[in-house]
Order: structure tokens, then C-alpha cells, then sequence
């Protein structure tokens, strides 16, 4: 789960629907998209996820929370949070070739997903930030490169995360970002992509 990973909310484009806001990050080089829907029915949920699908082509779908919506819609993965499913059940149903994200809250959470079958760990918050509002505190610089000292899995940081302070996430040990309202409630969705990725690409290479 390298690069830039755009992590949806309807709510913050602008009234735009979100298909259009999806396309023209693409053209600003996202490599995956998450799909979060919390108040979306399961029927129209997954007609949503086949729909970004169509749209993404070889780009990785990534399901919040949802493994049935995955399945149905045939997206490559899901990314599950510490109350969702668990990680080990979820690998069951996906199978081993799916993409697994784990969101990690606390310092215990990071130990547990040691022996976790998960692909990559989602570091929540970031930095403190008004779309996650329901986690234990902003993990900050050093506490993201805490976790990279210490975890085997890849790290993908969210939260709080901009042009201005995306270098020094990725300097900290986050191989991945994912952002929301960075590209979703930006004027100009590709724009703000193609910056992101290309602050991520200096650090990287």
C-alpha cells in the first residue's frame, strides 16, 4: 500500500458527486482508493463499490469495515478498524490474495497486530484532524516512527495530513497516505493529488 491512497467522503465534495472527484484524482496519480460509506445501505454500498471498480481499472479498492460489500463487488480489499471484524476472520473470508488493513489506535493495538494477518497498518490519526473524531489521540511524528522501529507490517499514515507535512510522515517510517479532505474538498481534486504524490516521490526516492 504504497503511495497515495484517497480515502472517500461524500460529505466533503462540495456537492460533487463522488465518482467525478475519484476520476480526477486518479489523473493526479492516487495508487488506491478506500471506500468508506457509514450510513449507505448494504444494496446501494456495494452498487457504489462496483461502480469505483469500473472506474479504477487496475487501482486497488479498498472496502472500510465491510467484508461482505467486498466480496460482493469483487473490490481487492478491506480495510477493518478495531471494533470491525476481526482481522483473523476476515482473512478467512477474503482468502489470502486480498489486501488487509488494520487500523491501530494505541500501543496495544500495534503489539496485537504483530501476529495479525494483516497486509498493512493504517495509523489513526496522524495528526489530530475533524473526520476522526472517535480515536484515542493523534499518534504525532514520533510516535509513527515508534511504531515503524517496531512493527513487521508496512505503515499507512492518516489523518491530518497535507502538502505542507506529508515529507515528514514519510520520512517517519509511513511507506503509505491516505487522505480525505486533502483531494475530497479540494477546488481542484487532481491538483491536490499530483502534489501529494509528488511530495511522497522526492522523500522516497
Amino acid at each position: 500500500m504504497k503511495g497515495l491512497c484517497l480515502v472517500t467522503d461524500r460529505g466533503a465534495c462540495a456537492g460533487r458527486p463522488l465518482e467525478e472527484v475519484v476520476r480526477r484524482a486518479l489523473g493526479g496519480g492516487i495508487s488506491s482508493v478506500q471506500l468508506r460509506e457509514k450510513d449507505m445501505g448494504t444494496r446501494d454500498f456495494v452498487a457504489q463499490a462496483k461502480a469505483l471498480k469500473a472506474l479504477l481499472g487496475p487501482i486497488p479498492l479498498i472496502i472500510n469495515d465491510r467484508v461482505d460489500v467486498a466480496l460482493a463487488s469483487g473490490a481487492q480489499g478491506v480495510h477493518v478498524g478495531q471494533s470491525d471484524m476481526d482481522p483473523e476472520d476476515a482473512r478467512r473470508l477474503l482468502g489470502p490474495q486480498a489486501i488487509l488493513g488494520l487500523s491501530v489506535e494505541t500501543w496495544e493495538d500495534v503489539v496485537r497486530a504483530q501476529d495479525q494477518p494483516v497486509d498493512y497498518l493504517g495509523v489513526s490519526p496522524a495528526f489530530g484532524t475533524p473526520t476522526k473524531t472517535d480515536t484515542k489521540g493523534a499518534w504525532g511524528l514520533e510516535g509513527l516512527a515508534r511504531i515503524r522501529t517496531f512493527s513487521r507490517h508496512p505503515l499507512v499514515a492518516i489523518g491530518g495530513i497535507h502538502q505542507g507535512n506529508v515529507g515528514e510522515v514519510v520520512r517517519a517510517g509511513a511507506e503509505g497516505i491516505a487522505v480525505v479532505s486533502a483531494i475530497c474538498g479540494a477546488e481542484m481534486p487532481e491538483a491536490a493529488a499530483r502534489g501529494l504524490v509528488g511530495c511522497i516521490r522526492r522523500v522516497q526516492t
